[in-house]
């Protein structure tokens, strides 16, 4: 779910361009990391092509009118980059941004003061040379023309930093970037630590990461006969699919690039999560712990069953309370909450009379 509550860090990106310390180049201009905001009209910035992973981003900048396309291997003119918070995972961006600029171009970046603006800053000098920047809405935009100043070899060890690799003594691989990409988290843990080894049928995790919880489900319940990980973030789905391989023997398992704040697509006798509760920002954001309570709540059968974890704080009885017919605290620690959530059976049919007595009542 994007964030569309405005986004300093994008509005800065394009401030340079805006009154003039920079031109907008005739051949168009790739943008690593975009988001759809107001500030980004399509008809303002012609040739514009758009790289991003994220699903429900993506789905924002097509509905504004934007390309999205695959990564390439062409050069542009200028390339516009929106790094992230996880250094390793911005260094590589960075270092990718280089590798994708025509000799002469230029390489624009924008991050949030408190997400890191200034490392990234130097990072780009590190590998580019000197930087020009400007700050705005606690943000600091910064570019550089790189030449021939860029440090290659360093540049190739930061290109492959956000590569995959083992975590938890190679149960799992990861990368940087997903959420708690090197660890379980603690939440993920206590939830996992509560499921019933007597949960079967159908199973769901929504906003799988690199597919912890979904393990656990398949080792902890037998009785599980399919289960579907749905995660937004492409850069987890080769993760996410060789992390339940091993279970793939036992019961089908699909890995599914989608946004279950917008729904599901299928039915399910169990769902578990633990929905994330940031967007770009470090605002909280519970409006997408809600919509994901509600996809489940659509989505599972009578009888069906959510097992949520979430901070304590966070208000989503409101919306447990109108999804579900019987919800529960089962445990409460370190700050989390961990809630079941039931919906109801199906009321019994009515017995149907004889096929003789229907058509005599006709």
């Amino acid at each position: 779910m994007p964030a569309h509550h405005g986004d300093p860090a994008l509005d800065a990106l394009l401030l340079p361009f805006r009154d003039g310390t920079l031109a907008w180049p005739a051949d168009g201009a790739l943008f690593l990391r975009a988001r759809h905001g107001a500030a980004l009209a399509p008809s303002e910035w012609p040739g514009l092509a758009c790289e991003q992973g994220f699903q429900p981003e993506v789905a924002a900048l097509q509905a504004a009118g934007h390309v999205v396309q695959a990564p390439d291997d062409r050069s542009w003119p200028l390339v516009l980059v929106l790094p992230p918070r996880q250094r390793d995972e911005a260094r590589a961006l960075l270092a990718d941004a280089l590798a994708r600029v025509k000799p002469g171009g230029l390489v624009v970046a924008s991050m949030a003061n408190d997400a890191g603006a200034r490392s990234g800053e130097a990072d780009l000098a590190r590998l580019a040379g000197p930087v020009s920047q400007r700050s705005k809405h606690k943000c600091r935009v910064f570019w550089t023309q790189p030449g021939d100043g860029v440090d290659a070899t360093l540049a190739a060890q930061w290109r492959a930093l956000d590569a995959p690799r083992e975590i938890e003594g190679g149960r799992f691989r990861s990368r940087p970037g997903l959420f708690a990409w090197d660890r379980v988290d603690i939440a993920s843990r206590l939830l996992a630590d509560h499921l019933p080894a007597t949960l079967a049928g159908r199973a769901a995790d929504l906003g799988a990461g690199y597919g912890f919880l979904s393990a656990e489900l398949l080792q902890r319940c037998p009785g599980i006969t399919a289960l579907d990980a749905y995660e937004a973030d492409d850069r987890a789905l080769p993760l996410l699919r060789d992390n339940l391989a091993p279970f793939g023997t036992r019961v089908p398992v699909e890995v599914l690039w989608h946004d279950v704040a917008g729904g599901l697509p299928r039915r399910y006798d169990v769902i578990l999560t633990n929905p994330p509760f940031h967007a770009q920002s470090r605002a909280e954001r519970p409006d997408i712990g809600r919509a994901f309570i509600a996809a489940a709540a659509a989505a599972l059968a009578p009888g069906g069953r959510l097992w949520l974890v979430a901070n304590r704080h966070l208000p989503y009885e409101a919306e447990l309370a109108s999804g579900f017919d019987a919800v529960r605290i089962v445990a409460q620690h370190a700050g989390f909450k961990i809630v079941e959530a039931v919906r109801a059976a199906a009321a019994p049919s009515r017995p149907r009379a004889p096929r003789e007595a229907r058509q005599a009542r006709r």
